[in-house]
């Protein structure tokens, strides 16, 4: 099939969306499918474009999949009104190169959200094209902007005008897909007919995450100065505000006296805040690493004893965190914060040991949930096994295939 991938994160991003967009491209074309991406350059999580490319300029690249990255303007801190202009911005500069594909006439266009402006330029692609659309969501981001309280008051006038924005794209497109099981019931609470809807779940690379000699351990926690004698708290990935991870810093307060380190890695809008207030508190016990190597990660993962997987409340059931996929795969123990029924807190209730679900935004919660996970046995047979069903990276992209196709 000619298959148009269309969003604005895309590799070399090594977390989130633009990691899965990356490695779901690499996957079509090594089956043989013609494959163009429409993206940015990368800046995800450090809202800051990598210095080998520009924000300001077009580039195209020519490899196993042809990717045009277009202009956007990214800010460096993020608030509701600077990321609506940012993700304007690159559904304005991508409209051209995007509509410049209309004489390639690709079977499918598949349109990642984020972000929804870039709904319309597919829609007319589609139409002068012949193409089928599908809108694959990783983030309901409206739902997520309005449980934070990102847009003020859930039915002011605001939230109303993005809730309409969103109906349209949703409705519009032949195919709404969406990484689980809550997230599709919640499109067809949208309106979007059940049988329009396909489950495209992220996934993981379970043989990487297997076998991870010890030796491989050692090298990842004498790089990053991890002492043997501490129980290792890990928080990998983005750091921004839909992660609510203030908590954890009450949380290392309380456990300051205990052989608990608490270490965070990742960027994002959120860092510089989070290191300034550890470093009010006078926290010994958390430190800070900058995102490690893709290849390091399999041993990054495995050396903790303790995973944390923080959302705040009113976000656990319009995002689906992907750090958990690698998480299950590596066979570790993890505390998620999500309310019951969301999600995550099904997945912990179907599969008992699975992980350790607390409420979010809790300090108690998490200090608890903690202690808990610390008691599990060290290496987590019920994760790994769900991991092996269920989130194999072929299965789900034959699957995927499968949908699309049909």
């Amino acid at each position: 099939m000619k298959i148009l991938v269309y969003g604005i994160n895309y590799s070399p991003e090594l977390t989130g969306i633009g990691k899965y967009t990356g490695e779901m491209v690499e996957w079509m074309t090594s089956q043989g499918h013609e494959v163009r991406v429409i993206t940015a350059p990368p800046y995800y999580p450090v809202w800051e474009v990598h210095p080998d490319y520009s924000a300001w300029k077009y580039k195209k690249e020519i490899g196993a999949a042809t990717v045009w990255r277009c202009p956007l303007y990214v800010p460096k801190q993020p608030s509701t009104l600077k990321r609506l202009i940012h993700l304007g911005s690159f559904a304005l500069s991508s409209f051209f190169p995007l509509i410049a594909q209309r004489r390639w006439k690709a079977d499918r266009i598949i349109g990642v959200v984020p972000t929804l402006f870039c709904v319309p330029g597919m829609r007319l692609l589609a139409k002068l094209s012949g193409a089928r659309t599908l809108l694959h969501i990783q983030d309901y981001e409206v739902d997520a902007m309005l449980g934070l309280g990102m847009a003020g008051k859930k039915q002011g006038k605001v939230a109303r005008l993005a809730q309409r924005f969103e109906q349209s794209g949703l409705h519009n497109v032949d195919n709404v897909s969406t990484i689980s099981r809550s997230m599709m019931n919640k499109a067809a609470e949208k309106g979007v007919e059940p049988g329009k809807v396909i489950f495209f779940p992220n996934w993981s690379e379970v043989e990487r995450f297997r076998g991870i000699s010890p030796e491989d351990v050692l090298a990842v926690r004498n790089d990053l100065q991890l002492p043997a004698d501490k129980k290792i708290i890990l928080y990998s990935g983005n750091i921004g505000e839909k992660q609510g991870l203030e908590t954890v810093i009450e949380v290392a307060e309380r456990f300051a006296h205990q052989p608990y380190l608490f270490v965070i890695v990742g960027q994002g809008g959120g860092k510089a805040r989070l290191e300034k207030l550890a470093q009010e508190k006078g926290l010994k016990n958390v430190v800070f690493h900058p995102l490690q190597p893709y290849n390091a990660l399999p041993a990054l993962l495995r050396l903790a004893d303790c995973h944390l997987v923080i959302q705040r409340r009113g976000a656990a059931d319009a995002v689906l965190p992907s750090k958990l996929t690698n998480i299950l795969a590596v066979g570790g123990n993890a505390v998620i914060t999500a309310e019951p029924d969301t999600e995550l807190g099904q997945l912990c209730d179907a599969y008992s040991g699975i992980a350790v679900c607390v409420e979010p935004e809790s300090v108690d919660a998490l200090a608890d949930g903690i202690e808990r996970c610390l008691q599990l046995p060290v290496h987590n047979t019920v994760a790994c096994e769900y991991a092996e069903r269920t989130l194999e990276k072929d299965s789900v992209l034959n699957q995927f295939i499968a949908d699309i196709t049909a």
